[in-house]
This record gives structure tokens, C-alpha cells and sequence, in this order.
């Protein structure tokens, strides 16, 4: 059902929002432009509901639905509730993006120009932004500040101590901790940091770095890296991480002693006699999901896992469930709903592009017992594109907003739970990372 501000029901059948409004324009000639624009998209000041729910083009729609065209607020600036910023990690410095909630963003700065940035995030609770920036004669090196277009200042510590004759050699994450002030890092060679000052300085855990079995960890193609950090909410005992190539390590003490959580975790890329003692697990990425903290969620070297026991063992849920392939790195999570996650496949580890030349996000809402395509809005055809583990992220907010970048510099952004996306940006350099800010 449609209904237009100030006139009576009008019953019209149709998919998605959008079909519903073409479906009108049909029906009411009169009304062709006022809605959609020439190129059939939404118009800047004019906003649509789905019962009470403000929504996109691509929404789907039943039949109990009411469809709801109104005027905009708009006008002037925007309100702060529909402002987005996506910070952008490429090969060539820092992209801050902003710009109007569910439309293309403009770059309003760049930083560290020329070199690469791995990760870059902010901290919602201190306000604090951090940007993991490799230098390609100087090494790699943690910045932070208050405000990505002001002084940027180097965090202290960051570093092996001298008696182990290691230099850190990446920065790949950083991640805020459950409680306040505390603020976790992954490296390569596989290591944990904790900062206790809001990521100001650092201090190695020595508890995973001295594990007996360090020794016969061994790396991936992107190296030994500690690159996935899961803390448990409100309990700042309870820390998973993820390592490429050596599994998933737990700890619940605080980081003091640590034990490893792989069973059920298939490492096809050995031969089968070799699997049963390997320490050679090369976890892609993992989350956990915060609403129910047992439940975390992993894209493995060939395969997709979720565990339900806070990461001891794990379940296959990425075959004949829907997926045209389980080989990936990008990973998101619906963080309001632990039923709920989202990968984008790529063929394999031979061939690391998008299957069948489509873009497709790939979506569970039962927990991986099946897994279906969101495409609208994404190129499917003759598009063969490379997304990197970091480069995927969700914004919290209700619909949920998804923003991930290929490595050929596009951004692709939904604010509709996925349903329908947009071009956020293109022409970007080499995309590493994809985080959303403030």
C-alpha cells in the first residue's frame, strides 16, 4: 500500500519500495519527476516509510506494509542524526569521508599522504581516532588524535622489547577493550598489545607473546599476523583473537594464560593426515556478536565458522548453505542481532576475486543455516574485485548501514540492512581498510 502525505490509501502491489513508486507513477502520471528523479532515483528532500521505519528504494515490501512518501527536513545542513563518516585506509594515506547518510560522500581530508594505512578507527567512547600507518622506509607506526583534520600524534611503546631481537614488522588492528581506558593491538608478527591510557602507550602481553608453542607458529601469505580481536562485553577478564596462521586463542584471566580454540576447524589446504596436530589454522577473520557473547562468527582459510560456545569449538556453516563459495576475508555482524552476519565470498585462494564476475554480498539471518544474496545497486556483471579482511564494517544504527571497498578504490554503502547499495565513492587508491567513524 501506498499512501502520499495528504491523500487517502492507494493499494498498489510490488517487491521493493521502488517498484511500488514506479508501479504509481503508472497509475498517476501526474506524479512523474516528484518522486524519483529522471534516473528513477529518490529525490534529495523527499523521504519514504515503511510503516514507521524511514527507508531506501530498495526495501523489500509485503503486503501489510504501508508505504509513506513525505517531505524531507531538509535543507541547509543536514541533521547530525544522518551524517555518516567512513575513514578509508588505502595504500596512499587516510580518506575521511562525510557527507549525508545513504548518499555518495565527498573526501574532506587526507592524511599521511603516500604511505599506507592498514587500519584506521575511532574510539566511540574517548572520541579518540587511530591510524596504523606503514611507512615504506621507516616502518610501522600508531598515530591518534581528537580530530582526523587537526595534529596527529605518534602513541609510545608500540614495539618489541629489546631482549626479544623482534621488530614489529605491521600494525593490523586497533580495538577499543570492555572496559574503559583499555585499548587492544594486533601485529605481525603475531602479538597482542594492551594500552591502559586510551591507546596513549603500550605494553606487550608477554602472556601470548612467551606461549611454549610460539615456535611452531607459522604465517600466511600476509605474514604471522594477529589481525581479529574479540573482547568480551563488560568483562575485561575474557579476550579472543584470531591469528593467521596459528588459530584462535582465548584467554579468561586477562591475557596471563591463554588456551586455543580450533575443534572443528577444517584446514583443507593440508593433506587430511596432517590436520589432526597442526597448529597451522589460518582464522581470515573473526567477531563476536555482543548482544550474546558466546556467539562469534569467522571466515577461515576455506570454510565459514560460527562457535556457540565463545570460541572453544566451531561449526561448519558455509557448506551447501547458499554461498557460491566459502573462501574470503571481509566479515560483518548485525551487532543487535546474533542471529545475523555478512560475508562477501571470493572463488578461492588461487583466484581471489568475486565469484561468477558478480558483486554479492551474501546474508544469514539464522545463524549460517542458510545464506542468501543482496545485490541490488552492485555491479553483476564482468566485475572480478578483491575485498581485504579489513575492508568491510557496519554502523550500529537501525536500519543497519554496511560500507565495504574493493581494492580497485570503490566504495559500495548500504543503509538499508542491505538490501538495496550505492556507490559511497570510487577512483580511491588501493582500499585496505573500510571503518566507520564518528
Amino acid at each position: 500500500m501506498s499512501r502520499l502525505s495528504g491523500t487517502g490509501p492507494i493499494v498498489i502491489d510490488g517487491a521493493t519500495a521502488g517498484d511500488v513508486l514506479r508501479q504509481l507513477e503508472k497509475r498517476q502520471p501526474q506524479l512523474r519527476g516528484w518522486i524519483l528523479d529522471e534516473t528513477g532515483r529518490l529525490r534529495e528532500h523527499v523521504a519514504i516509510f515503511v510503516n514507521s521505519q524511514r527507508v531506501t528504494l530498495g526495501r523489500p515490501v509485503s503486503g501489510n506494509d504501508e508505504l509513506f512518501v513525505i517531505q524531507a527536513i531538509s535543507g541547509g545542513a543536514p541533521d547530525p542524526g544522518e551524517t555518516a563518516e567512513i575513514l578509508v585506509g588505502t595504500k596512499k594515506g587516510l580518506i575521511v569521508l562525510r557527507g549525508v547518510r545513504g548518499l555518495p560522500m565527498e573526501v574532506t581530508t587526507r592524511a599521511f599522504a603516500g604511505q599506507t594505512v592498514d587500519y584506521a578507527c575511532h574510539d566511540h567512547r574517548s572520541g579518540t581516532y587511530f591510524a596504523n600507518v606503514t611507512h615504506g622506509q621507516f616502518g610501522p607506526h600508531l598515530y591518534y588524535t581528537d580530530d582526523p583534520e587537526g595534529e596527529w600524534h605518534e602513541a609510545e611503546g608500540l614495539a618489541f622489547p629489546s631482549d626479544s631481537e623482534t621488530s614489529v614488522e605491521r600494525i593490523w588492528l586497533v580495538e577499543p577493550g570492555a572496559d574503559e581506558g583499555t585499548v587492544w593491538a594486533g601485529v605481525a608478527p603475531a602479538a597482542l598489545f594492551q594500552s591502559r591510557d586510551g591507546g596513549r602507550s603500550w605494553e606487550l602481553n608477554r602472556g601470548l607473546w612467551d606461549h611454549p608453542t610460539r615456535e611452531q607458529w607459522e604465517g600466511g601469505l600476509g605474514g604471522l599476523a594477529l589481525h581479529s580481536i574479540c573482547p568480551w562485553p563488560d568483562d575485561p577478564t575474557k579476550l579472543a583473537v584470531g591469528i593467521s596462521a596459528a588459530g584462535v586463542w582465548l584467554t579468561e584471566d586477562g591475557g596471563t594464560t591463554w588456551s586455543r580454540g580450533v575443534e572443528g576447524l577444517v584446514p583443507r589446504y593440508l593433506p587430511e593426515e596432517a590436520r589432526q596436530e597442526t597448529l597451522m589454522h589460518c582464522v581470515h577473520k573473526m567477531l563476536r556478536a555482543p548482544q550474546q557473547p558466546t556467539t562469534l562468527y569467522m571466515q577461515f582459510h576455506g570454510g565459514v565458522y560460527r562457535s556457540d560456545d565463545a570460541g572453544a569449538t566451531w561449526s561448519d556453516i558455509g557448506t551447501d548453505t547458499g554461498l557460491p563459495a566459502d573462501f574470503g576475508f571481509p566479515l560483518a555482524i548485525d551487532p543487535a542481532d546474533p542471529d545475523r552476519a555478512f560475508v562477501i565470498p571470493l572463488v578461492a585462494d588461487v583466484d581471489r576475486v568475486t565469484p561468477n564476475g558478480k558483486l554479492r554480498v551474501y546474508e544469514t539471518r539464522d545463524r549460517g543455516v542458510s545464506w542468501q544474496a543482496l545485490t541490488e545497486g552492485l555491479p553483476q556483471q564482468n566485475t572480478y574485485l578483491n575485498v581485504l579482511r579489513q575492508a568491510f564494517c557496519q554502523d550500529g544504527q537501525n536500519p543497519l548501514g554496511l560500507y565495504f571497498g574493493a581494492k580497485s578504490g570503490e566504495v559500495f554503502g548500504s543503509v538499508d540492512d542491505g538490501a538495496s547499495w550505492f556507490t559511497v565513492i570510487d577512483h580511491l587508491p588501493t582500499i585496505v581498510s573500510v571503518q566507520c567513524g564518528r
